[in-house]
């Protein structure tokens, strides 16, 4: 670990035994969750908007789901997850938390399930999940959220390998990196969302609905 990595980590906050529970068990069987920088981000611009409704997009074992209930204690959050295995995790760590009451966890592919209604929109949409569906998430849920509501999407870095010339990238992930590299630019370049990008973790991108 590098000074400026070091400080950076000064900055993240102290967890629960619940979480780093949770963290222990996501390193030790390969769960992706976000690095703990990115979910800093990502909590603070949550206390920051004071979202009411999120819709996460990939929920794993919890983790994200919990940290953000724990940082607006009046949202309500619905979140998707397909894996069974992943699924039986979540519900067991999302009901050992304090904040149980305020997530929904909905069982399926994100692409197919049918999540609750909820009036006047999403105000956050949170998406962590397939990479290379990241264009049908966004077409999917966008209209999902209100104006000015945010979509933040996590792991546009995909773990260092779009930094990396394509004949660098192993053959079976070269079709995921470049949805992934032409889902970036379209987002960008469209004109309904201010979007941003925040080289933190894997890569946070942030996009406002206009």
């Amino acid at each position: 670990m590098n000074i400026s990595d070091a400080y950076t980590n000064s900055f993240i906050s102290v967890r629960n035994d619940l979480l780093l529970e949770m963290e222990q068990y996501a390193e030790e069987n390969y769960v992706p969750i976000m690095q703990l920088p990115a979910i800093e981000t990502l909590l603070q611009m949550l206390r920051i908007q004071q979202p009411q409704q999120i819709l996460e997009v990939g929920s794993a074992i919890g983790y994200s789901a919990i940290r953000m209930a724990e940082a607006v204690p009046t949202c309500q959050i619905v979140t998707i997850e397909r894996d069974e295995a992943r699924i039986a995790n979540a519900k067991d760590f999302i009901a050992r938390s304090a904040v149980a009451n305020q997530i929904e966890l909905v069982e399926g592919d994100a692409l197919e399930v049918t999540i609750p209604v909820v009036e006047d929109g999403f105000d956050a949409v949170f998406i962590d999940a397939a990479k290379g569906q990241y264009q049908k998430f966004f077409d999917r849920y966008s209209p999902l959220v209100k104006r000015g509501g945010i979509l933040y999407i996590d792991n546009m870095y995909m773990h260092g390998l779009s930094d990396l010339d394509m004949k660098d990238v192993p053959r079976r992930k070269r079709t995921m990196i470049r949805n992934l590299h032409h889902f970036a630019e379209w987002v960008i370049q469209n004109d309904d969302y201010q979007s941003t990008f925040f080289p933190i973790g894997d890569g946070l991108l942030v996009c406002i609905k206009k």
